[in-house]
């Protein structure tokens, strides 16, 4: 039984980023997770991605870059509100400009710095550097 599926499918594809490996194949495929991947994708951090709905859960076959060197979820997932993004940017990402955090906003997922200029806060739900 799984407690944290996104936590799984960053985490695989992390340790097979670190393995030299150009494909993975991850799953469930939940809809936040194929959120997060694009949002991963949108920033060049992994390639392309197709789901295939084998069994329960499905199936995300993830083609990967090499471009990632640390990546997870953010466990509790804090609340931010427009000013404390800097904060989490210090916490998580090892130096200004560098990196992504996924914010779950109440107009969608999408990376901290869109969030930042549309002037949204939410609740912080990965890294990736």
């Amino acid at each position: 039984m799984m407690n944290d599926p996104l936590a799984n499918v960053l985490s695989k594809s992390l340790k097979y980023e670190q393995l030299g490996r150009s494909k993975v194949e991850l799953h469930p495929a939940g809809k936040l997770t194929k959120q997060v991947l694009m949002i991963l994708q949108e920033k060049g951090y992994v390639g392309a991605f197709e789901e295939v709905t084998a069994g329960r859960g499905g199936v995300i076959n993830l083609n990967l870059l090499g471009n990632v060197n640390a990546c997870g979820v953010i466990k509790p997932r804090f609340s931010v509100q427009l000013v404390e993004y800097e904060k989490f940017e210090k916490r998580y990402l090892p130096a200004k400009g560098v990196g992504v955090l996924v914010v779950s906003t109440p107009k969608g997922v999408m990376a901290h710095e869109d969030a930042k200029a549309k002037g949204w806060g939410g609740r912080l739900i990965a890294y990736c550097y």
